[in-house]
């Protein structure tokens, strides 16, 4: 029976995204085991119209971002590789319902992190990442009342993830004081938002270790080449119409990307 409800929510999930048509919650899906398990099949069908798999993004490492999406722990999500870009892209507003532009860090890993029955501890995790970027996500509000839908709906949908612009990628530097990074977001050369790497989860490695043990408990791993992006370090700006996007984080650049 429960099978068939998850077949049922993937084949849910894949018609509203692929027609970008409002998600409602879906009936059924009470647990945020149950909507990663949803996540996992409609994604297997998605990668045939959207590409494979190759990052990872994280939902909600901003308290404020919790309350907004009305969840009690950070959800995952996944990218697909038509959805990523490089910074200077020009994306039409039109491909998107209601996209917001989030601030974020993210780290491309140079190890596999497999599952296995022990845990992660930060520095294995931290260990793992080859190269560090800023980064845009555009997240896409497709939901009919986002403040309604739920955790478990969120995720077996990816969490809003809609494209990812990524920034140029940098050696990971231990040293470097994640949580102490400045960040800013600007919308047509104006300052709109600031914030710092505390926002993930007190600490960026925090946030990816975060991630590494969920999907380790889910029974799955992470591989080498995958990137994973450390959700905003500033509220979501939400484009009701065309604009310019940069963001700045300190010690590793800017992105920028237009909606046009």
């Amino acid at each position: 029976m429960q099978a068939t409800m998850f077949a049922e929510a993937a084949a849910t999930v894949i018609r509203h995204r692929l027609t970008r048509t409002p998600l409602d919650r879906i009936p059924g899906l009470v647990a945020l085991d149950q909507g990663y398990a949803v996540q996992a099949l409609a994604n297997r069908a998605l990668a045939k119209a959207l590409g494979p798999v190759v990052g990872l993004k994280i939902g909600g490492t901003a308290e404020a971002t919790r309350k907004l999406i009305r969840v009690d722990e950070p959800v995952l999500g996944e990218v697909f590789s038509s959805t990523v870009h490089e910074s200077g892209a020009r994306l039409p507003r039109a491909a998107f319902r209601r996209p917001g532009i989030e601030t974020e860090i993210a780290v491309r890993l140079g190890r596999d992190l497999p599952a296995r029955p022990q845990p992660y501890t930060r520095e294995e995790v931290a260990a793992a990442i080859a190269t560090i970027m800023a980064a845009i996500e555009i997240v896409d509000d497709r939901y009919l009342d986002f403040k309604t839908v739920g955790g478990p709906t969120l995720a077996a949908d990816n969490v809003y993830n809609a494209a990812s612009v990524l920034g140029e990628e940098k050696p990971f530097d231990p040293g470097l004081a994640l949580d102490e990074l400045a960040a800013r977001t600007l919308v047509d050369g104006r300052e709109v938002a600031t914030g710092t790497g505390a926002a993930l989860l007190g600490h960026p490695l925090d946030a990816l270790l975060f991630a590494v043990e969920k999907r380790r408990r889910l029974g799955r791993g992470l591989e080498a080449g995958l990137f994973v992006s450390l959700g905003t370090m500033t509220m979501p700006q939400w484009a009701e119409g065309p604009a310019a996007f940069r963001i700045e984080v300190e010690a590793l650049g800017a992105v920028e990307v237009a909606l046009v």
